[in-house]
């Protein structure tokens, strides 16, 4: 198993909640103080090169217009790292192709990274959140038609080695398409999708590629999981090894357990903070017909409610927070992991809110030495 270190890079001194309507979108950057802004970003490269020295492999995400996230622009954030690490591998998870206007500089982006860095990127695609639609003129419908175009392009962009080619899609047109630099790593970089259902697991599977589950749980981990290996199985493709499947929690580590919850309680400002109105959340056109009309009817069931009222409590007991001492956060993730049928790639959420630096390095220090060896002998089988 491969761990990665992770941090949504949240600006998380702000006024009560009472004072703004929601933390994505309409929230004034009159509360965002660029000096402390710099100090963060400093402080966050320091720990994911802290990350690098521990042995963990790193993660970068983006989002846009929000106090979450202040990596408006992930591919920055990538070529800093690709040139400040040395042994890492860097993810990006990831670029929202279906948002992008220009999946070409995507290709370009991504290939100068792994040439930076010497062949250690692995690039994830995602679909992109709903709350950004509007903030970026985005639209909702079609967006994963859009998704999988993006794709292809780039795909063929990262690829193609003979010269311009000509791109008429339905949604991207390009005259001519030669990219340079092309990848460090041939054909191309490891590719990674988010996968947060079971529907959008049968198409990554029909790729290879790495599937990606954040905050599913249990259940709805399994059934991502199970529907990517039933996909290769229906279409007699071999049967996917363990480093195709990746899952994401938010996860800290003390030396007791008490310590451990202390730090994971600081970790959910990250989902207690995530105030959103529903236009935000569900613009028409985004979810699916019969999920909005089963949301509107109060349908929603299952993890979705854990969000609606967050505890620590309730997200380790659905496998969303891994938290306490050393041993009790191994066996957390190894119940998940026989749950799922077992997952290669571990995302940790170690940083958001509250967690200060040293926190945040103690907790990342103590799993890499006494939980990360034992999580590396995991294999098909495992016997607690």
């Amino acid at each position: 198993m491969q761990a990665w270190h992770f941090s949504e890079n949240a600006y998380h001194l702000l006024p009560d909640a009472k004072e703004y309507d929601s933390i994505r979108v309409t929230l004034p950057n009159r509360y965002y103080h660029p000096t402390i802004g710099a100090d963060l970003y400093h402080r966050f490269i320091d720990e994911w090169l802290i990350a690098e020295e521990l042995g963990l492999e790193i993660m970068v995400n983006e989002h846009h217009q929000t106090a979450t996230n202040l990596n408006p622009a992930a591919p920055i954030i990538m070529g800093i790292l690709a040139r400040e690490t040395k042994k890492a591998r860097l993810l990006i998870l990831g670029n929202p192709i279906a948002n992008r206007r220009d999946p070409v500089r995507v290709a370009e982006e991504m290939a100068m990274v792994d040439v930076y860095s010497r062949g250690r990127l692995d690039v994830g695609f995602v679909r992109g959140v709903p709350y950004e639609l509007s903030a970026g003129n985005h639209r909702p419908t079609k967006m994963m038609e859009r998704f999988w175009e993006a794709h292809d392009l780039i795909l063929k962009a990262w690829t193609s080695h003979d010269g311009p080619f000509n791109w008429e899609g339905k949604y991207f047109h390009q005259r001519q398409v030669n990219i340079w630099p092309r990848p460090y790593q041939q054909p191309h970089p490891p590719v990674w999708i988010t996968s947060l259902s079971p529907e959008s697991a049968r198409q990554v599977a029909e790729h290879g590629y790495t599937a990606a589950s954040f905050l599913t749980g249990f259940q709805g981990t399994k059934a991502v999981f199970d529907a990517y290996r039933l996909r290769r199985a229906e279409l007699a493709l071999p049967q996917p090894a363990l480093d195709r499947f990746a899952y994401a929690a938010l996860i800290y580590t003390g030396d007791t357990d008490e310590e451990g919850y202390a730090g994971a309680r600081k970790l959910m400002w990250y989902v207690e903070s995530n105030k959103v109105p529903p236009q935000f959340t569900s613009p028409p056109g985004y979810h699916p017909t019969a999920a909005t009309v089963n949301a509107m009817k109060g349908g929603s069931t299952g993890i979705f409610q854990l969000f609606q009222n967050p505890s620590l409590e309730a997200f380790m007991q659905h496998g969303l927070v891994f938290a306490g001492n050393p041993e009790s956060v191994y066996q957390q993730i190894v119940k998940m992991y026989n749950h799922v049928g077992g997952f290669g790639h571990l995302l940790i959420m170690g940083q958001a809110g509250f967690l200060e630096h040293d926190e945040t390095v103690k907790g990342m220090r103590l799993f890499a030495q006494e939980v990360y060896p034992r999580l590396k002998e995991l294999g098909p089988v495992i016997v607690p």
